[in-house]
């Protein structure tokens, strides 16, 4: 199959995944481990338990496998790919894989020190038609994630997003004090820039933080309404490997 879906809603769909999984090896969205990697090794330790969100079919995981981090736990809700990823290499079979739903993390409070998600998020926002303001049901959805993402951190833990997102949109998202943790922000590419935000558990966000979790979900935002979303450098695209249908969407 192509690896364009019909529709981009279809990539928050698990049959478009098992499909797309059931032919294609290896796919990287924003950009691989080695273009990043400096900035993992700044928030990551070598001895740190760490889960991979949606890990898909990326090789991140088997890289920082190779890096030195070998407490890895990948998890993905497409029976397909979790198949396909646990003997693809010596590293892959090193680390644990299992099939589960990121809405619904089975695993005790505590259990990790790092949670990482490489376009995950993106992938399930992608329907959004306002950048300034989520629907109820992407608010409720991702409430419900990332609620699950802070109980399974430990104390000062750190979830670290690697997204096509800005931070003028995705920083409305993160910066609830709800989830109980404070929010940095990394840039990372050439040209086009690519976003890493850290949230760690246990720190406050910082008053301007503050000040868009109110906003964001107390604030229907109708004064904004008539601005147009921003374009993402679409000049760009053809100097990215990545797929132009899919980053047109994310905005969010």
């Amino acid at each position: 199959m192509s690896c364009l879906p019909d529709k981009n809603t279809d990539y928050s769909s698990v049959d478009y995944w098992n499909e797309r999984y059931g032919s294609e090896e290896s796919f990287e969205w924003c950009k691989s481990y080695s273009v990043f990697k400096d900035l993992i090794r700044k928030e990551v330790q070598p001895s740190d338990r760490i889960l991979m969100l949606g890990c898909g079919n990326s090789s991140l995981s088997e890289d920082m496998y190779r890096d030195g981090f070998h407490n890895i736990t990948n998890v993905d809700y497409s029976t397909v790919v979790v198949e396909n990823m646990k003997n693809r290499s010596e590293e892959a079979r090193s680390m644990q894989w299992l099939v589960m739903d990121i809405k619904d993390l089975k695993f005790e409070s505590g259990s990790f020190d790092i949670v990482i998600e490489k376009a995950t998020l993106d992938a399930l926002l992608v329907g959004e038609r306002d950048p300034w303001s989520l629907s109820p049901d992407s608010r409720t959805l991702m409430d419900d994630i990332l609620i699950q993402v802070s109980q399974v951190l430990s104390s000062r833990g750190r979830f670290i997003s690697i997204t096509f997102a800005q931070p003028h949109f995705r920083k409305r998202i993160y910066a609830r004090e709800l989830y109980g943790w404070s929010i940095r922000t990394e840039t990372f590419g050439d040209g086009f820039h690519f976003f890493f935000y850290v949230m760690t558990k246990g720190e406050r966000l910082s008053a301007h933080d503050a000040q868009l979790d109110k906003s964001a979900w107390t604030n229907n935002h109708n004064n904004l309404e008539s601005q147009p979303a921003v374009t993402r450098l679409q000049q760009q695209r053809e100097d990215n490997n990545d797929d132009g249908s899919y980053l047109n969407s994310i905005e969010m």
